[in-house]
């Protein structure tokens, strides 16, 4: 296996890994109300009682407004569908790892302005903003990666190709 076929295979590993979590973090999104009854079955914590409460009773009197946690979850599948840029052509669609990295960068300031505004404790605040920190380590291991992708010439670790023999004098081609 050549070394840019091995990079490559890396890439798309941490890649993979990337958006297995995307998509997980997503598809948490969905079931709200029953992963809290179930979170508050194992923890006693007075926040996330409140949070339970307020999710049931936004479920039985308004559920409308779980229709944007539904949103939020398409959002994320969204996001993870550009990826596949990457995997098929890395050094072309870094930018989609870029644009990974300033949404979790994002994420940050994000937390700090809206949190205290919406009543968010500050050790929730902290956990939302560790999806961005934790976030961002394999979009910046991926755009490491790729850089070294991009400087290796196209041809690095293959079998040099043999030049056909040039055609004898005086014959038509």
């Amino acid at each position: 296996m050549s070394e840019r076929s091995a990079l490559l295979r890396r890439i798309r590993a941490w890649l993979a890994l990337f958006l297995v979590c995307l998509v997980l973090s997503g598809l948490t999104a969905f079931p709200l109300v029953s992963e809290l009854r179930w979170a508050n079955a194992l923890l006693d914590n007075a926040w996330l009682r409140h949070v339970g409460d307020g999710l049931v009773r936004a479920d039985s009197e308004y559920p409308f407004l779980l229709y944007g946690t539904d949103w939020l979850a398409f959002a994320h599948l969204v996001i993870a569908v550009f990826f596949y840029g990457v995997h098929r052509d890395p050094v072309r669609n870094i930018w989609i790892v870029e644009a990974g990295m300033i949404a979790c960068a994002g994420i940050i300031p994000l937390a700090l302005i809206c949190a205290p505004v919406r009543g968010i404790p500050v050790w929730w605040s902290l956990i939302d903003m560790s999806f961005g920190a934790f976030g961002v380590i394999p979009l910046l291991i991926l755009r490491r990666m790729i850089k070294r992708l991009e400087a290796m010439p196209a041809d690095a670790g293959r079998a040099p190709s043999v030049a056909p023999a040039p055609a004898p004098a005086g014959t038509r081609v």
